[in-house]
């Protein structure tokens, strides 16, 4: 006696359904999608990469030992904090604002000598409003006029 066959294994070879195939519009979509991903997963694995190469050529301004120290492990913090804040986002639009962000905060980081974000100082009502709508308008004004390299400092601290 012939064991028998499982339809798991020897299922039908053509659809049984009215399936019809992917339209060419489609499958490159998701190849762009895919390639779209892939391009900024490299992206990003990148800088935090550059990031650890950073922290080990690291030196503090001061020359101080326990000043690197701690500007090394604010440095590694704040990398780690908002990597894994960020690891589930999947609009690209963001995704690349982080990746903006994460860019402007290595360059100036390394332009002026320190890890933290640099502070800006902005007048509670110094922005002029468009129209008299008061303080809803200042604080949107305040909102939009924040630079990139801080967009997610306020967030985290």
């Amino acid at each position: 006696m012939l064991p028998q066959r499982s339809s798991r294994w020897f299922g039908p070879a053509w659809p049984t359904g009215p399936a019809r195939p992917p339209s060419p519009a489609a499958l490159l979509g998701s190849w762009r999608r895919l390639l779209l991903a892939r391009a900024t997963r490299q992206e990003v694995l990148g800088l935090y990469r550059r990031i650890f190469r950073l922290v080990r050529k690291w030196q503090a301004a001061s020359g101080q030992m326990e000043d690197t120290i701690k500007e090394k492990q604010y440095i590694l913090n704040e990398a780690r904090t908002l990597f894994q804040k960020n690891k589930n986002l999947t609009d690209t639009d963001l995704i690349k604002q982080c990746i903006d962000e994460c860019t402007a905060r290595i360059e100036i980081g390394l332009h002026y000598q320190i890890p933290y974000p640099r502070p800006i100082h902005l007048p509670p009502m110094g922005l002029t409003p468009l129209r008299g709508r008061g303080l809803r308008s200042q604080e949107k004004l305040r909102k939009l006029s924040k630079p990139v390299y801080l967009k997610s400092h306020d967030e985290i601290s």
